[in-house]
């Protein structure tokens, strides 16, 4: 079996649904892992897990900013299956740019609701049964904008960097219980919603020549890639690191 491979690994993707989610869950279980497809909208689950591998897939409808339901989340996995072997913490979400001074409060609470606070509710109670199991995986989806900044975003960009320090934090802690716990740290990604609202540039330019791939975004499937590498055990030994998938994206790298 290649070091590649998932085989039968218990692995919950939160978000699953979502544009890369979609894609982390099919890289997973086309890898031969159990998944768990954690999210909101059970109607959209269910059809990726009819889409997936019908029994080696697990639907739960999940809230992973209720703490009550990330522990369900958790409990049913193992009740399920006996074990969580990885946990892709994948949801997240934007909103609208603004200037920092015009930040609305209720607005900054539900940046950090949604892109941190569900990343540590995750993270702690996947952690304490991973403790109990002497192993594990813990991957968490960040973002360029918490490495870089991004002022238009203030509080995603904040709440991307806390997931980078939280990362960082629980390897450290976890090492002696051989949980690894790494970041992907996407740039801008041509996921469905990017490509419908015109932000992804088209493959050929003006003038009808391609346009070089490496200058264009990657695309979910990238990200699921490295997703699936940090899962197995090709990775044993990578830990508390934060790993970007980006394309020579100006932005993603420098201050604009």
């Amino acid at each position: 079996m290649s070091k590649f491979d998932l085989q039968d690994k218990v692995i919950i993707v939160t978000g699953a649904a979502g544009g890369i989610g979609t894609e982390i869950s099919r890289e997973c279980a086309d890898a031969g892992a159990k998944v768990v497809l954690a999210g909101r909208t059970e109607e959209t689950l269910v059809a990726l897990s009819n889409d997936l591998n019908g029994e080696d897939s697990f639907v739960l409808k999940t809230d992973v900013t209720d703490p009550e339901s990330v522990k369900n989340l958790i409990a049913s996995t193992v009740e399920k299956f006996g074990r969580v072997d990885v946990i892709i913490n994948n949801v997240g979400g934007s909103v609208a740019m603004c200037e920092p001074e015009e930040t609305p409060y209720d607005v900054w609470s539900r940046m950090i609701d949604v892109n941190l606070s569900s990343t540590f509710y995750c993270c702690i109670e996947a952690g304490k049964q991973m403790i109990k199991q002497k192993s594990g995986k813990i991957i968490n989806i960040s973002s360029t904008a918490g490495t870089k900044g991004n002022p238009g975003m203030l509080h995603y960009s904040a709440a991307k960097a806390g997931v980078l320090s939280l990362t960082n934090n629980l390897a450290f802690k976890w090492a002696e219980h051989n949980i690894n716990v790494n970041a992907v740290v996407p740039g801008l990604i041509a996921t469905p919603n990017m490509i419908k609202w015109g932000v992804i540039s088209p493959d050929v330019d003006d003038d009808g020549n391609h346009v070089p791939r490496l200058t264009r975004p990657p695309g979910p499937s990238d990200v699921a890639n490295l997703c699936r590498f940090l899962a197995s055990e090709a990775a044993d030994l990578i830990t508390g690191e934060a790993i970007p998938v980006r394309s020579w994206e100006k932005a993603d790298r420098f201050w604009t």
